[in-house]
């Protein structure tokens, strides 16, 4: 199984600006009750800003964070996927990395976005599908 087909059917990505407050970005992911966001500049990914990020520069800096820019405290260079990459090696490349949200790209463009939640629950829908697969041949052997 393909990360494009997780990401199938999925609709818009939530994303924020470069330039967007820190304060902003927190209420979007507060609101949406999700992790992380990508960060965007002119139409591409920049970087990935995430709960963490949050906690590591209050930690640093203190509550004079919340006014900045995500461009300045954002992780930068983040780590993308193809769409024709596998869970698994999408679940190994984030376990390797310690990292839990993927960007998925088509040549440049950003087209989706997942998490290691995602990928861990579609591991186990396959894993319960092929264990109901097994019970009901051998119930009928």
């Amino acid at each position: 199984m393909t990360i494009g087909r997780i990401i199938e059917g999925r609709t818009d990505v939530v994303t924020c600006d470069i330039t967007t407050t820190v304060r902003e970005a927190v209420a979007i992911l507060a609101e949406r009750r999700i992790g992380a966001v990508p960060v965007m500049e002119n139409g591409e990914i920049v970087g990935i800003f995430s709960e963490r990020d949050v906690i590591y520069r209050l930690s640093e800096i203190g509550a004079g964070v919340l006014d900045m820019p995500l461009g300045h405290i954002m992780t930068a260079s983040p780590v993308t996927v193809e769409t024709d990459t596998s869970v698994i090696a999408a679940l190994s490349l984030m376990t390797r990395r310690r990292i839990r949200h993927l960007p998925v790209l088509s040549g440049t463009d950003m087209i989706g976005f997942v998490s290691i939640g995602d990928l861990v629950k579609h591991r186990i829908d396959m894993i319960e599908h092929e264990a109901a697969a097994m019970r009901d041949y051998i119930q009928t052997a």
